[in-house]
């Protein structure tokens, strides 16, 4: 293809457009309190577990708002609703950096948690969807590589506008990037869609396996269910082990500084996930990938339990464990493509993303309330169980629906 047909082929524009600002808003808003949370307990006096009862309030509020977004996206386009969603983070950014009494933390949290749904990753993938919807999967997965390190490059920036600013400017200049980046961004990144019959060459170069016809009545119903349930499964895992992963691998035998830089390779770990689907994947259905991403990790949890320290092998658990969570979040939008087709398909992930943030939301608390009931090893053992789980409700709903 030549160089100016590529660059103005709407698959490149939105991808690119959307990974600057899903890099953005997923750092400023979602893994913001990472380095805010200590600056903001100082300053104010508040507990951890309240500063953080804030991000959970957030995350109640995206799934009970999650089904009416996705309808709201299929109805008025992903463009506008990034845009508005874009706008909300912002406000509610500007708002969290003036409160001082728990009871307007709290509530401006729920206003973000209305704006990080509007604009986070269920939302985008319906976007690339509706912008390219015959490359739907393969723009799903470039987008996801930039998110793989949102966390990481935000945590430094927070870090020093923490140190330079104070962290209520470092909330007042994220909500500046969000307005100066991410709004024009999706905004613009969205105006193109690809033409009926998309250009031969693009066709092969991005063609999956996934041609059977979409899932309707009652097999669409039963399968919703089941990839909800499957992904609350795996959520719930995911959800306790990255929040305690340095406690984890400092409870296997790693020093605290050893620990804090095997932890970090889980970004490596999930950038690396995706590019082995990007590449090596292709040809493969997404259940087929799904199969594979969910299987790996009760491995990575067996790795763990057997390391006694063996760094060789805590450096394995942290790698792979975010290789399954980077191709997961591929899995999460491109599986629910392939068996429902682009018809609804913002409602559906709406659906589907309800009782996992519900479940993200509530995790970190169950699960310790499961630690104080029957001990860390046997709660541990509840989530390689559930992990199982997971894996053997992936392999079981793929026979029947025939993917």
């Amino acid at each position: 293809m030549p160089r100016r047909r590529r660059w103005t082929d709407p698959l490149v524009i939105s991808v690119n457009a959307l990974g600057l600002t899903q890099i953005t808003a997923w750092g400023t808003s979602y893994y913001c309190l990472g380095v805010l949370a200590k600056p903001i307990g100082a300053d104010t006096g508040w507990s951890t577990g309240t500063i953080f009862l804030g991000f959970s309030v957030a995350l109640v509020v995206m799934g009970l708002i999650s089904t009416w977004v996705g309808r709201l996206i299929d109805r008025a386009g992903a463009r506008t609703v990034m845009s508005i969603g874009t706008i909300i983070v912002s406000s509610g950014l500007l708002a969290l950096s003036q409160v001082h009494a728990v009871a307007t933390y709290i509530a401006v949290w729920a206003m973000i948690g209305i704006g990080m749904r509007c604009c986070l990753y269920d939302a985008a993938f319906a976007a690339l969807v509706q912008v390219v919807p015959s490359r739907g999967r393969a723009a799903i997965s470039y987008l996801t590589l930039y998110g793989a390190y949102a966390s990481t490059i935000f945590w430094v920036i927070g870090h020093y506008l923490n140190d330079a600013y104070g962290w209520r400017n470092t909330l007042l200049i994220f909500a500046a990037v969000n307005l100066v980046v991410c709004l024009p961004l999706n905004w613009l990144g969205l105006t193109w869609r690809e033409t009926t019959v998309a250009p031969a060459a693009d066709v092969k170069a991005s063609a999956t396996p996934d041609s059977a016809p979409a899932l309707e009545g009652r097999l669409r119903v039963i399968g919703i269910a089941l990839f909800a349930l499957i992904m609350s499964l795996n959520g719930f895992v995911f959800g306790v082990v990255s929040l305690q992963l340095v406690p984890l691998l400092e409870a296997a035998g790693l020093a605290g500084a050893v620990a804090v830089w095997v932890a970090s390779l889980k970004g490596h770990g999930q950038f690396a996930g995706r590019l082995v689907e990007i590449f090596f994947a292709r040809n493969l259905k997404a259940m087929t990938v799904a199969r594979i991403a969910i299987g790996v990790l009760p491995a990575a949890l067996v790795l763990l339990m057997l390391a006694h320290g063996e760094l060789v092998l805590l450096v394995a658990f942290t790698v792979l464990l975010g290789a399954s969570q980077g191709v997961i979040t591929i899995v999460r939008g491109a599986v629910p493509l392939a068996l429902f087709g682009t018809k609804g398909y913002g409602a559906v992930l709406g659906l589907i993303a309800t009782p996992i943030l519900l479940v993200n939301a509530f995790s970190p608390t169950v699960f310790a309330l499961i630690v104080e009931q029957i001990g860390w090893q046997n709660a541990f053992n509840a989530l390689l169980v559930c992990a199982i789980l997971s894996w053997l409700a992936i392999e079981l709903m793929s026979r029947p629906l025939s993917l």
